[in-house]
């Protein structure tokens, strides 16, 4: 495979949703960096899945080069845009805040996409009982420690993969994971005050997730 240019094009294609693209989104926002935003709407997902690396998206064409697998893509934007570790140990800390963040996801996610109903609602029992209630802990405790950032005590890609994550894991879980953690929210406080993220919310589609 052939290795883009020193200053590529890019193209992000998904669905017209916020969900796995928007830290994408998020990070090329806050880096003032131009990329080609492409949605498609859900009833022409069966045309275009076949044509997708996986058959999943979000991906990414890089000078035509087209990738996938939506949190390696928010790294690689990341280093770009300097928001990944100064050196292997910093980047650690910032990818064990990252896959705890997207280990909520999938825990929830689990649960919303349950196709049968009384096992959904088991799993959403469990999730809001005991698995919720953990993780949002751990989270709060690591926000209060670092000064309202998820890892390192200043800004990283790892907040802004969380604030573009939030609207979506809010329409899953059905309330917003931030209330009553004052320290989680002030980590979407620290990444939406930024301008050009400011920007880009106020700009970007109105979508339900």
């Amino acid at each position: 495979m052939s290795q883009p240019s020193a200053n590529p094009t890019y193209k992000l294609t998904y669905f017209n949703v916020k969900a796995l693209a928007e830290p994408i989104r998020v990070l090329f926002a806050y880096g003032g960096i131009d990329y080609e935003d492409v949605r498609f709407q859900r009833e022409e997902w069966p045309a275009i899945k076949p044509t997708m690396p996986m058959g999943q998206a979000p991906v990414l064409d890089v000078d035509g080069i087209r990738v996938h697998q939506s949190v390696s893509i928010a790294r690689y934007i990341a280093k770009k845009v300097g928001l990944s570790g100064a050196n292997d140990w910093e980047s650690l800390l910032i990818d064990v805040a990252v896959d705890t963040v997207n280990d909520l996801r999938q825990k929830i996610s689990i649960a919303q996409y349950e196709p049968d109903e009384a096992v959904k609602a088991k799993k959403f029992e469990v999730l809001k009982s005991e698995t919720l209630p953990f993780y949002l802990e751990k989270l709060e405790s690591i926000a209060k420690e670092n000064n309202g950032y998820l890892a390192l005590g200043k800004l990283t890609w790892a907040d802004l993969y969380f604030v573009g994550l939030l609207d979506y894991l809010n329409f899953m879980i059905g309330f917003d994971l931030t209330t009553d953690r004052p320290n989680l929210k002030k980590v979407v406080d620290n990444v939406t005050a930024i301008e050009s993220i400011k920007a880009w919310i106020a700009k970007r589609p109105e979508t339900e997730c």
